[in-house]
């Protein structure tokens, strides 16, 4: 099974396509071929990188991944061409190298310094922060799994979602103080981040990390709301709506912006992701957008023909059984199956014939089973010995 193409990359549903591009670069010059020789895990690894960014940075691949999962966009990007399976810029690759050093600056001698940051162009990673240190931190994802009928698959569904998640705190209104007041981090000066120089035979490099004391926000509480501890969120309960498209499968997922859980102190909802299940039908086997119904009929029937009433999704029909119907054939049903996701018009539902043999006959059956077995036995040698002639007696009988 295909791993979720944001796991892939390590990156959140809402991430934007710079860090979607800063992800796949570290990934990507980790295990790109050349720096791993004979490991094919590596290369399998490649290879699904590529195919995560080869859709998650085109935005309209982007947009049907994240509401119908890999269902939307079909045939992945290693189908696409590629060295290693992939579509994929690898200029990106040695820009990475940029990402590794984080800005870092080295001592030229002679000159002023010069490192990777002047080459690459800086900003990579701080920018990040300084976008969170003034929208806040985003609320985490949520992930339900909905049991779907395949009545309601069928034909589409709107379904009512009670979620239970981080609501804002209503003593605080989601500010964390009883004031309402923040001030600036007096650990890392509002900026979100820290920096810790150190000195190597390289020259002088500076990690930039998260502020611990503010958590990369710039901002702490003042005077920390008791109902939330200072933290703007609670656990809470609301209900969602949520509009199921026709002809989704198991496993299938969509993905509801803003709808997840919201971030402490103002900061940004997460999403709620809606995976679907599929509940098995006691009537009905499903092949793609097909059903599949079993038609259980007399030997009589079978040989006359006759008129049955069938279930569909929708209620019951009437279908003509033709006469001399063999066992295990397939009647259809235009129309009478699932709404197709990507396109207009539904499938069709498929009703295989079969005989039924009754486990205990009256004696009344019984007498006449016999007597027409009898008269099948007296046909046989007849048409045995008719089949059995040869072309040329055939042949002989009819112009003689």
């Amino acid at each position: 099974m295909k791993r979720d193409y944001y796991e892939v990359l390590g990156v959140s549903r809402s991430a934007s396509k710079d860090e979607v591009k800063k992800a796949y670069r570290k990934l990507a010059m980790k295990y790109h071929p050349d720096k791993n020789p004979g490991n094919s895990e590596a290369e399998e690894h490649f290879k699904e990188v590529n195919e995560a960014y080869e859709v998650l940075s085109n935005d309209d691949k982007r947009r049907r991944y994240d509401q119908f999962g890999h269902a939307g966009v079909g045939s992945s990007a290693s189908s696409q061409g590629g060295a290693y399976g992939g579509t994929a810029d690898f200029s990106d690759i040695f820009s990475a190298f940029s990402d590794m050093f984080g800005g870092a600056r080295t001592g030229g001698g002679g000159g002023s310094p010069f490192g990777f940051e002047d080459v690459f162009g800086g900003g990579f990673g701080s920018g990040a922060r300084r976008q969170r240190a003034e929208n806040g931190v985003r609320g985490g994802d949520l992930k339900i799994r909905l049991k779907l009928t395949l009545e309601e698959i069928a034909r589409g569904v709107e379904k009512t979602l009670k979620i239970r998640k981080q609501v804002p705190c209503e003593v605080c209104n989601g500010t964390g103080s009883k004031t309402g007041a923040l001030e600036t981090c007096p650990t890392c000066q509002g900026s979100g981040e820290v920096r810790q120089a150190s000195k190597t035979m390289f020259g002088q490099f500076v990690n930039i990390t998260a502020c611990p004391t503010c958590g990369g926000e710039g901002k702490v509480v003042k005077d920390r709301c008791t109902s939330c501890h200072g933290e703007g969120i609670k656990q809470g309960e609301t209900t969602v709506k949520v509009n199921i498209p026709a002809g989704v499968e198991d496993g299938n997922y969509l993905t509801l912006r803003g709808q997840g859980s919201a971030g402490p102190r103002g900061g940004a909802n997460g999403d709620l992701i809606v995976i679907v299940e599929e509940i098995s039908h006691k009537l009905f086997t499903r092949k793609g957008d097909d059903v599949i119904y079993n038609l259980p009929l007399g030997y009589p029937d079978m040989v006359l023909g006759a008129k049955a009433e069938v279930p569909t999704l929708e209620g019951r029909v009437k279908l003509t059984v033709p006469p001399g119907t063999q066992p295990n054939t397939m009647l259809r049903i235009s129309g009478k199956g699932i709404g197709h996701l990507k396109a207009p018009g539904r499938g069709d539902q498929l009703v295989r014939v079969n005989v039924y043999i009754p486990r205990d006959p009256s004696h009344r059956d019984r007498e006449l089973l016999k007597e027409m077995r009898n008269k099948s036995e007296n046909l046989l040698p007849d048409e045995k010995a008719d089949h059995e002639k040869s072309f040329f007696e055939k042949a002989r009988d009819m112009f003689g």
